[in-house]
């Protein structure tokens, strides 16, 4: 069975790690087939970025027939992150990746958000609102180009935040200073607001607008 794990990782300077080949050997031993990194670096200054605690400077999906502790225990020992937190998730692909060759930088904005369930809504509730209702709203009124849920289905790392969901989704790179080409909404300013009013609206409604992680990045990916 193939199991994915997600990680998050502070820290620019212990990124460097997840580029070397002897990173992606030693995750190939363990039995993981596919490697993306999503980094927050130069070619994102711009974006914006938040969050509640220390800034996150990576995050990194594996893909693994091997166990997550295995897993795990490569991932941390090669990025020395004594704050490293792991997540096993159950992924949702709505809109796909574009492919791109194994090391190149996928040619967007990769806007990772790492959500939490607010304290009054149920897991069904919060499920329903941001899988069923908010979906079709996010891709409705964005200009994205790719979109992946990855519900949080266990922590794996000590001290791991309690985290609800991961979302990944691929807008333009223009976007990080043009809202038009964030929304899509092609340079009509009324269009632009509708559209800002129906998605914050949505968002809302799941708590989403709130103590959330928000993480530009860079994409890259391997197959191992």
């Amino acid at each position: 069975m193939l199991t994915k794990v997600m990680f998050a990782l502070h820290g620019a300077e212990r990124a460097d790690g997840l580029f070397s080949p002897d990173f992606r050997q030693q995750l190939h031993r363990v039995g993981v087939s596919r490697l993306q990194v999503n980094i927050d670096d130069a070619a994102v200054a711009p974006a914006l970025r938040f969050g509640p605690g220390e800034p996150i400077a990576a995050v990194v999906s594996i893909w693994t027939t091997g166990t997550a502790e295995d897993a795990v225990r490569v991932v941390t020992s090669a990025t020395s992150d004594p704050n490293l937190h792991a997540y096993r998730v159950s992924e949702r692909v709505r809109l796909d990746l574009a492919a791109v060759d194994d090391g190149v930088r996928h040619p967007v904005l990769a806007q990772v958000a790492l959500l939490r369930r607010p304290a009054t809504m149920s897991q069904d509730e919060y499920r329903a609102c941001w899988m069923g209702t908010h979906t079709a709203i996010a891709i409705r009124t964005q200009n994205t180009s790719a979109y992946v849920q990855n519900i949080v289905e266990e922590s794996l790392t000590p001290g791991a935040p309690v985290l609800s969901a991961i979302v990944e989704e691929h807008f333009p790179m223009e976007a990080m200073a043009d809202p038009h080409q964030f929304y899509g909404s092609r340079g009509d300013d009324a269009e632009l607001g509708r559209r800002i009013g129906e998605l914050m609206t949505s968002v809302a409604a799941f708590g989403a607008d709130r103590d959330l992680d928000l993480v530009p990045t860079s994409a890259y990916g391997w197959d191992l």
